[in-house]
């Protein structure tokens, strides 16, 4: 005998992109604060997992990307300061997040799942 187990989520796909949103909207805020960026890094590993099977996990996958990714070159950058190339570093990775966030947020808005 084989028992079939379905799952039903409460949690409408418009709250998945409504937590995405919010996750992209403290990183936007964390470019230019700092301390943003961590919660929202946080929020989008909360939520990645109930997001499964939506759109916008691609977009809370992207999110936990761009921070993990930005604190690793970050570090890096940091670690080169003393040998002036740490500065470039420091300038591409922000920029690059910058636009990762940035391109998450219009695709989001048109509601087109982020490319991984």
């Amino acid at each position: 005998m084989s028992a079939i187990i379905t799952t039903t989520s409460t949690v409408s796909s418009s709250e998945y992109k409504t937590h995405a949103l919010v996750s992209y909207i403290l990183l936007s805020f964390g470019l230019f604060t700092g301390i943003p960026l961590l919660f929202g890094a946080i929020w989008a590993m909360i939520q990645k997992k109930g997001a499964i099977g939506s759109i916008y996990h691609s977009h809370l996958v992207n999110a936990t990307r761009v921070f993990w990714w930005s604190l690793f070159w970050t570090i890096i950058g940091c670690a080169l300061i003393p040998v002036v190339i740490g500065f470039a570093v420091l300038a591409i990775v922000w920029l690059w997040a910058l636009y990762r966030v940035v391109d998450g947020l219009a695709k989001i808005l048109s509601d087109v799942a982020y490319p991984l």
